[in-house]
């Protein structure tokens, strides 16, 4: 299956994206420190940004499928930049945090744990970034 994406550069280094099937827009900038005006998800910005709703996206799919409702579970990614020997991304560190109550059996949250590491985004990123999920469950 493939989607397209079309982008557009408006100057300033700020590119305009459509997405192809709905049509749906978004901006991006370049960060302040690259250049930018850092008004809007730079390039890396939406990498980080893919892996936590990707992640959130399998627990969704996989809570769904074993009735379990955790609407209200967080993501938060921290990205990391270096710029030796190359400007890349150094590290997503990605923290899962489960609403209080929502998974008290330890071989469901092994389950949700494992999807998580499994989602396409993190297995698609290169292996020089670090990038652990970590889970915290609320109680």
């Amino acid at each position: 299956m493939s989607v397209e994406i079309n982008l557009e550069y408006a100057g300033e280094l700020h590119c305009n994206a459509t997405h192809g099937p709905s049509g749906a827009t978004l901006s991006t900038d370049a960060p302040v420190d690259n250049g930018g005006q850092g008004a809007s998800f730079s390039p890396t910005d939406l990498v980080a940004t893919a892996l936590g709703a990707c992640v959130l996206t399998i627990l969704g799919l996989v809570s769904a499928r074993h009735q379990i409702e955790l609407k209200g579970t967080r993501v938060h990614v921290t990205k990391e930049m270096v710029n030796t020997p190359i400007r890349r991304i150094q590290s997503l560190k990605t923290v899962v945090t489960v609403p209080q109550g929502a998974v008290q059996e330890p071989e469901m949250r092994t389950r949700l744990e494992t999807a998580a590491r499994q989602c396409p985004v993190h297995k698609s990123l290169h292996p020089e970034i670090d990038a652990p999920i970590d889970f915290v469950y609320l109680s």
